[in-house]
């Protein structure tokens, strides 16, 4: 059960007592499981309950903040005048009336985890590391995790929205070494969705262990990458990582209401190529990132951020809303109750365009094609980046040639967006976890394959694009 409405309208009264114009209350109660386990051995079992509430008060342009555990009425009431003592305008603010807001579940879950027998859970981990060893001989390690999520969340604000949200999660990962010698290299493959354990009646355990094993494999005999300025085609699903870091944040409010973002001021601009169109979509059923509400309580939007190369929209929350003089575009989101809520992404990609992956490559005489891509840094303020290719193939007179590893890409957010001349047909998104000031939160990044014109590619020092 979560907390009476009539105590919620007792601690927003009170929140608002010494001048404050709005308070907000995110409660929240989280059921989670982690499994994991090395080489068909189970190695640890983590089960977790959390609950709190996170009190905010908005004076003008600012905002103050408090979280808590004790939940009693004795407690919360304390808490709010504790909170609201940073403020000091004497206003007098009249009764809180919450009224609910009911509506249809856009994410429905069949199976939920808290339901699911652990001997099954581990019994699916067990699939896809079995499946993993068995792929090569060259395996020699496997490590697994499944995790499952169920996050039950209330907000009420003082003018008279109270609103709830159940958002379930599951993933699955494995993530293998391969050795021969002295040679070693890793693969991974770790599928997830806002579903139950229904997901994994189609996105199969085996999968994800043959797909983590064959890419380690892939490599595991590649030459070095050679270095320089070429064209680069980067695949669909994780290669729109470099969107979500270099280009995503900075799309965001928390970084343009502070001036920190390059893209400020730059509405109705032209900002990419024209083939370029990226939407943030937190209503996608079932999507990794979805939700059926921000943590502000608004209902969730298809946000397009540019359109044929044109900025259209921030993703913006309340409070930077204002500083911006803007509407919220119902993108607040946070890791729990710990966490006060700011501008954060949910499903972020470059979506369809008109070419084929065979075009892309077949107009390059020498470049690199990006199959995976792993881990990287941005900085937001600027948008200059560097990732890692944890797949590659060399790009030889219009065909994929070598594999090659140790790859690199070089590069600023705004710069790629405008050197993107080519964009396929088949748009994929893969989850991952983004962190940001209001903790770490599950986001979906995607595009279809793209073909940048030039890129900086870091390899072997030495290499050469045109050996």
């Amino acid at each position: 059960m979560m907390l009476e409405i009539k105590v919620l309208e007792k601690v927003l009264e009170t929140a608002l007592k010494t001048g404050g114009d709005f308070a907000e209350i995110f409660e929240e109660k989280n059921y989670r499981n982690s499994i994991s386990m090395l080489n068909g051995k189970v190695e640890d079992v983590n089960s977790g309950v959390r609950r709190g509430i996170g009190l905010r008060i908005y004076h003008g342009l600012e905002s103050v903040y408090a979280y808590t555990n004790d939940l009693s009425e004795e407690n919360l009431i304390k808490t709010a005048k504790q909170l609201s003592a940073a403020i000091d305008d004497q206003q007098v603010i009249e009764h809180v009336k919450l009224q609910e807001v009911t509506y249809e579940n856009a994410h429905p879950v069949t199976l939920y985890p808290k339901t699911f027998p652990m001997e099954k859970k581990v019994a699916l981990l067990k699939r896809a590391n079995d499946a993993a060893m068995a792929y090569d001989a060259h395996i020699q390690k496997a490590m697994s995790f499944l995790m499952d999520e169920e996050q039950h969340v209330a907000i009420a604000n003082s003018e008279g929205r109270y609103i709830q949200d159940t958002r379930v999660h599951t993933r699955l990962g494995v993530t293998v070494i391969a050795e021969d010698g002295d040679l070693h290299e890793t693969g991974s493959c770790a599928p997830g969705s806002s579903k139950g354990m229904e997901f994994y009646e189609e996105a199969l355990p085996e999968e994800t262990g043959k797909e983590a094993a064959r890419a380690a494999m892939q490599m595991l005999y590649a030459d070095d990458c050679p270095s320089g300025t070429m064209p680069v085609v980067i695949e669909n699903g994780f290669g729109g990582v470099i969107f979500h870091e270099a280009c995503g944040h900075a799309l965001e409010a928390a970084a343009v209401a502070k001036g920190q973002s390059v893209f400020c001021g730059k509405l109705g601009q032209k900002i990419a190529s024209e083939c370029v169109t990226a939407v943030d979509d937190g209503t996608i059923p079932n999507a990794w990132g979805s939700e059926n509400i921000d943590d502000e309580g608004n209902f969730q939007q298809r946000r397009v951020l540019i359109e044929n190369g044109i900025l259209k929209s921030y993703m913006i929350d309340r409070l930077n809303g204002r500083r911006m003089g803007m509407e919220s575009t119902s993108s607040s989101r946070r890791e729990s109750y710990k966490y006060e809520t700011t501008s954060r992404m949910s499903n972020t990609f470059i979506t369809e365009g008109n070419d084929t992956l065979e075009d892309m490559i077949a107009g390059i005489s020498y470049g690199l094609y990006a199959k995976s891509l792993g881990g990287g840094s941005v900085d937001p303020s600027t948008g200059d980046f560097n990732f890692s290719v944890r797949e590659g193939y060399l790009i030889k007179d219009g065909k994929i040639s070598k594999p090659v590893k140790g790859a690199t890409l070089i590069g600023n957010g705004a710069d790629v967006l405008m050197k993107i001349d080519m964009v396929g047909k088949n748009v994929l998104r893969a989850p991952g976890m983004c962190g940001a000031s209001s903790g770490s939160i599950p986001t979906d990044v995607g595009q279809p394959p793209l073909r940048v014109s030039a890129m900086i590619v870091g390899g072997k020092e030495g290499g050469s694009a045109n050996e």
